[in-house]
């Protein structure tokens, strides 16, 4: 595990012969060698690689086994030179039965052997034939490749601080799999030797146990399975190599491939111990370990530059389109509920909403409109306000304007530069100043309006700030920063962005959906400060504060994640590579964490609104925090970059 936390790992499927060990050994010592050429720090192979899965009633024949035994014994010699662990398939003898076993070998020497718990013998299936289940084996030894090694199933094993559990095949499709118990017991890897047939519709169903088997677990899940060489008398073998996180697959092997494939990913090992932590539900069927953990250094080998893992630069944001279109709709329907029960349960029959004819106002009065649908209450109800004032350009006037009268909604317009006019003179501001009484004078100017207007309308001010706005402390406090009930509390700007998308793909008017799309198209500002010479937006967000995509890439990864300045700049170096430089990563990286400690108090006094995500800011649910803490020690490990 390197300093970061990361685990490389891999899954090996070799050509094998059936009944031919002294083969098949040589092929697995070659992609262990390969293996650690690349950096691999454990690597498992499929269900009884040694042999081939396939032998039959040959398994039961004592010169075969003889040859497993001895093919053990030439991956323990070969082991020595390896800086990494091989976990191997093989059937090995114990008292009078035979065991399909997982054999965990490094540095020379056989670590364990965990025999397989749950032994099929229904469909294509007949190891009960051949093998003795292992369940209740624990604290025995067996001998195997000239020496004595602990045999157990509960056995885990530590190898550089990282503890690895082993289950076989079946294993996993049973109700409570071995692996439940083994992570509740302290394993954070799970490793899988498997030789599962193929079937139609079986691998999408396997893909699917897996990656749930790695949430349920919090664990890493390494999944090997036979390939090409297996016999086909009566069954095919595709060679399937998973690696999954905490629910996420991150590399897969091609199935029915004819050659040897290396399968390997970076797990985060730091991740998964930050989630076990903050589970308290998971803490709570924590085991006091009982089983035996076989303790192993190995020596630090290769370490590849780059990640083998792919690293999101939009976490927020599915990347598959169907996965994205499925995810919009359901956030809006998340949002419109929210408010409708707010509405319900106020007795409010009107929502009241600054619309600016940017992202932020647009994503929340689409959620208004669809709520209003919702209730099937007339869209009159919500009432739009647009209120120009000094930096408003006629491209964002024209689209509030535009949009509110596509969407069929109540129509406002409150100029408010001869309000914040007569203010700046009571309170002897030159208006020439551009200062922060300047631009939040506005901002508390346009809040007033919407609040007295929801009064006198007997409605609800419907907030439009966002989760990244709340995060960098975006908004004047007692200005935009509050309402009534904010819909877009915990949405990103990077997904405000492709919410409004979806919208537009599916907004039957021409004209609407044009608005929209060129509402995407404007750049993000509060346009407090006048407009350029041109008429154009002069006061652009992310030339202030830093591009959103990087801000919403740091919030991610410093709540979600946990993770320490340090690991998010290797991460978004690596996400972002081409697009910015590290130098420029660090700045904004640098401004987040001080715009974050400093701008808390606006959240501890934040509106109600509805949690769409799996960040969230609200002070009454995901994230509790001082409003005076300090963000010292961030940004000392910043400066030491």
């Amino acid at each position: 595990m390197d300093s970061f936390g990361f685990l490389k790992v891999a899954a090996a499927i070799p050509q094998v012969r059936v009944a031919d060990c002294a083969y098949n050994a040589g092929r697995i010592a070659a992609l262990a060698e390969q293996a650690a050429q690349r950096g691999v720090e454990a690597v498992v192979f499929p269900e009884l690689s040694l042999t081939g899965y396939t032998c039959g009633d040959l398994l039961l024949q004592p010169a075969l086994l003889d040859a497993a035994d001895e093919g053990l014994s030439t991956l323990v010699k070969a082991s020595r030179k390896l800086p990494l662990t091989l976990i191997v398939g093989a059937p090995l003898r114990h008292g009078s039965a035979l065991y399909n076993c997982a054999a965990v070998i490094a540095q020379g020497r056989m670590l364990g052997v965990v025999p397989k718990t749950y032994i099929p013998d229904y469909g294509e299936f007949y190891e009960n034939r051949l093998f003795a289940s292992g369940a209740g084996i624990t604290g025995e030894t067996i001998r195997v490749a000239g020496a004595q090694a602990d045999f157990g199933a509960d056995l885990t094993f530590e190898v550089n601080g990282t503890e690895f559990g082993v289950e076989l095949c079946e294993d996993l499709w049973v109700a409570v799999p071995p692996s439940s118990h083994l992570a509740l017991n302290g394993a954070k890897v799970i490793f899988n030797l498997s030789a599962s047939p193929e079937g139609v519709g079986k691998h999408d169903y396997l893909r699917g146990l897996i990656a749930q088997q790695s949430a349920r677990t919090l664990s890493a899940y390494v999944y090997c399975s036979a390939g090409f060489g297996e016999s086909s008398t009566d069954l095919v073998f595709a060679g399937n190599g998973i690696i999954a996180e905490n629910g996420e697959i991150l590399r897969e092997a091609e199935r029915f491939s004819l050659d040897e494939q290396l399968v390997v990913a970076d797990v985060d090992i730091e991740r998964l111990t930050f989630e076990r932590r903050r589970n308290t539900s998971f803490r709570m069927n924590e085991c006091t370990p009982e089983n035996t953990v076989i303790e192993m250094e190995v020596p630090e080998g290769l370490r590849a530059a780059a990640l083998d893992r792919d690293i999101d630069p939009l976490p927020f944001v599915p990347k598959n389109d169907a996965q994205r279109s499925r995810r919009c709709e359901e956030i809006f329907r998340i949002q419109a509920h929210g408010l409708a029960q707010r509405l319900a349960h106020t007795g409010c029959k009107k929502a009241v909403i600054g619309i600016s004819g940017g992202l932020d106002s647009t994503l929340a009065l689409l959620v208004a409109v669809r709520t209003f649908d919702l209730l099937k209450l007339d869209r009159k109800g919500v009432i739009g306000i647009t209120m120009p004032g000094f930096g408003t350009t006629d491209r964002t006037y024209n689209n509030a304007l535009e949009l509110m009268r596509g969407l069929g909604i109540t129509l406002r317009e409150i100029p408010i530069r001869r309000a914040c006019e007569q203010h700046f003179a009571d309170i002897g501001l030159d208006p020439a100043d551009r200062s922060a009484a300047y631009e939040n004078a506005q901002a508390r100017e346009r809040t007033q309006i919407l609040m007295d207007v929801a009064n006198m309308e007997g409605g609800l001010v419907v907030g439009t700030g966002d989760l990244s706005e709340l995060a960098l402390g975006w908004a004047t406090y007692n200005g935009d920063q509050m309402s009534m009930y904010g819909v877009n509390a915990s949405v990103p700007k990077t997904l405000v962005r492709h919410l409004v998308r979806w919208a537009a793909d599916t907004e039957p008017d021409p004209a609407t959906r044009a608005t929209l799309l060129d509402v995407i198209d404007t750049p993000v500002s509060p346009e407090l400060l006048p407009a350029d010479a041109e008429g154009k937006i002069a006061q652009k967000t992310e030339d202030l504060v830093g591009p959103y995509e990087l801000h919403d890439f740091f919030l991610y990864h410093f709540i979600r994640a946990g993770y320490r300045p340090a690991k998010i700049l290797l991460l978004a170096d690596e996400a972002f590579r081409g697009s910015y430089d590290r130098a420029t990563i660090c700045k904004w990286l640098t401004v987040f964490f001080r715009r974050f400690f400093a701008q808390q108090f606006k959240r501890s006094a934040m509106p109600d609104g509805p949690k769409v995500g799996s960040v969230a800011l609200s002070p009454r649910g995901d994230w509790r925090m001082p409003s005076d803490a300090s963000a010292a020690v961030w940004l000392r490990e910043l400066e030491k970059l």
